[in-house]
């Protein structure tokens, strides 16, 4: 198994529970295409967010956030522009967001970062 991909999961499942605590609804994970992926799309009261998933022990080379880079947004953006017409989905608004997720490496506990409106289209 790749470690950096077990972590990501790992991550995503606890930015998946994270939402559906605040009371999203998760409409899809790891959407794919040729522009890359969307770790997670959910939706509340017409709102729906695009969410990178960030998940480190450290911070020795940055913030998770500090990974989520330009041309990444970028992909993010056309990723989530084909959603939206693949789905026909008119009726809402738009957020991308980022939840970076800290673990620690000595016992199970993490710390949880939602940055709201980490980036625009």
């Amino acid at each position: 198994m790749n470690l950096n991909k077990d972590i990501g999961k790992y991550g995503e499942t606890l930015a998946n529970s994270y939402l559906r605590a605040l009371g999203f609804s998760i409409l899809k994970e790891n959407f794919r295409n040729r522009f890359g992926e969307i770790d997670i799309i959910a939706n509340k009261n017409n709102l729906l967010i695009f969410v990178e998933v960030k998940t480190r022990f450290t911070k020795s080379y940055g913030t998770p956030s500090e990974s989520v880079t330009r041309s990444k947004q970028k992909n993010i953006i056309k990723l989530s522009k084909y959603f939206l017409l693949s789905k026909r989905t008119l009726n809402f608004y738009i957020r991308y967001d980022v939840i970076e997720i800290l673990l620690n490496s000595n016992d199970e506990d993490y710390k949880i970062n939602h940055i709201k409106n980490a980036f625009y289209a």
